[in-house]
């Protein structure tokens, strides 16, 4: 199964490949601009790159579009690349130096390649900046560097005029990078990243782009919107417009949401249903955040295994996971029916937190059984979530414990997608989630990935487990696949985030 899996997601990569390019540029009389673009047909120089992106992709986050009839707005046009990375352009220094930017709502920090970076390959595949060729540089030097999931960056802060559309922030604080370790950046088709998370997680305390966009009037309205366009056939990548949002590109009024912690674009999210049936995870609410940096959608394994065995993805089967539910799951639910605590079933019973009457602490000394120990309470406290689930729904008991030794079978491997079966897409259920009291719906063809069409299609789940500890997590991350079927507003002003259904 590796071997047809592995297969399956390089073709997946290479059918999805959507790589835009800026054909003109056009001025409006509102003072908006918009870029015209088109997709350049795959060809077999891009497999090798496609297929490492997918297995070093990391998650942008773990460090993460429209047009507005006023002259105090702009609009980016986004390429779409692997219906992964949504990215347009950008220039840095006078004469302008062109770059392509990921811009992310998962991090803070403007950065590209320096041409000083000679000792990292993924700077030779990408433009460079050249202090020396920019009449308005100002030298800074300050130290710095980043890590995003798999992928980081080094080198010293710089200033210099950017320009995104037809905006100019001058003297903008950025991040030259003379070190870009590893294949994560090598094979991406943007040049670096444009954060457009707060101030509180920028590195070396940088003023954001955002900022000072804000700060010097760039723009009319303290927003930002995204229109991630989720359609293969379709000629636009996406759009992102400064100052306001684009009336025909979301149907409806938004959902606004507080956010709860600034940082990431952060939320309180309600609880999740899967074909219409709590699964009771976040019934006492749970964090999520909008990135538009990550491609999927990430949550705990406990409940993205759930989505798993309810859409028939295939993960990766857990020795300790079947031990777990044979040897303590009679246990487990005799707990959980006399009302104790969910989050204490595991202590007490001695899965979770090192217990010597319980003799779950081993005489090896190697660290093999510490391993161990935090697997098997992994596993209890996703099987907790499990059980609990089906208690609210009044399963049997019977019925409870055969659930859950199901989802063993489930358990998806971390940042990892799972295949599925392409036949039964259609009967796939609605996936809900709960934001600001209302619902909203991920459908089979919101979440599910197809290639090809017959006996050759291959399909793969949008859905994949990041279980982010304590006091950051748990917590969801709602990227493209979330960001892609609704329209997102990013209210700095009042510090909120709005979703409407995309047109």
């Amino acid at each position: 199964m590796g071997t047809r899996f592995q297969s399956f997601l390089l073709l997946f990569l290479l059918s999805c490949l959507i790589f835009i390019s800026a054909t003109s540029s056009e001025q409006k009389g509102d003072g908006t601009l918009r870029i015209g673009l088109k997709k350049r047909k795959l060809n077999r120089a891009n497999r090798l790159a496609s297929q490492l992106f997918l297995k070093n992709r990391g998650s942008w986050s773990s460090k993460g579009f429209f047009h507005l009839n006023d002259g105090n707005s702009d609009t980016v046009p986004l390429k779409n690349y692997l219906d992964a990375q949504y990215y347009g352009d950008i220039t840095i220094g006078t004469p302008p130096q062109k770059f392509t930017a990921i811009f992310d709502t998962g991090s803070s920090n403007l950065w590209m390649p320096s041409s000083k970076c000679y000792l990292s390959v993924a700077c030779y595949f990408h433009s460079k900046y050249t202090a020396s060729e920019s009449s308005t540089y100002k030298k800074n030097g300050k130290p710095a560097s980043i890590r995003y999931g798999t992928g980081a960056i080094s080198g010293y802060f710089s200033n210099d005029d950017v320009k995104i559309g037809d905006l100019v922030i001058k003297d903008q604080e950025f991040i030259e990078a003379t070190n870009e370790p590893g294949i994560t950046f090598l094979v991406a088709k943007f040049d670096g990243i444009l954060g457009l998370g707060f101030k509180e997680i920028a590195v070396g305390n940088s003023t954001p782009v955002w900022y000072n966009m804000v700060e010097k009037g760039l723009v009319k309205e303290q927003i930002f919107s995204f229109w991630l366009n989720r359609n293969p056939q379709d000629q636009e990548g996406g759009e992102i417009v400064f100052g306001g949002v684009d009336p025909k590109h979301f149907k409806g009024e938004h959902t606004y949401v507080p956010v709860t912690r600034k940082g990431y674009w952060q939320f309180d999210m309600g609880d999740l249903q899967i074909a219409g049936k709590p699964t009771g995870y976040c019934s006492k609410g749970c964090s999520a955040i909008a990135d538009s940096g990550t491609s999927l959608l990430t949550g705990p394994t406990s409940v993205i295994t759930m989505i798993n065995h309810a859409i028939g993805a295939v993960g990766v089967a857990s020795k300790e996971c079947k031990t777990v539910i044979g040897q303590y799951g009679k246990t487990m639910l005799n707990s959980l029916l006399s009302q104790a605590d969910p989050r204490k079933v595991c202590s007490q019973i001695g899965l979770c937190g090192f217990d010597q009457r319980m003799g779950i602490k081993s005489v090896l000394d190697d660290g093999t059984s510490d391993l161990i120990n935090e697997a098997m309470c992994s596993v209890c406290e996703m099987a907790t979530v499990w059980m609990q689930s089906e208690l609210n729904q009044n399963e049997t008991q019977e019925r409870i414990l055969s659930y859950a030794a199901e989802l063993c079978d489930h358990i998806p491997s971390p940042n990892q997608q799972s295949a599925v079966n392409c036949e039964k897409v259609s009967s796939m259920p609605i996936v809900t989630f709960t934001i600001g009291g209302k619902p909203f719906d991920l459908s089979p063809q919101d979440y599910i990935f197809k290639i090809g069409d017959g006996v050759q299609s291959q399909c793969t789940s949008g859905f994949t487990a990041m279980d982010i500890p304590p006091p950051r997590g748990p917590l969801w991350i709602l990227g493209d696949i979330f960001m892609g079927p609704y329209h997102t507003v990013f209210d700095y002003g009042k510090a909120r985030v709005g979703f409407a259904k995309s047109a």
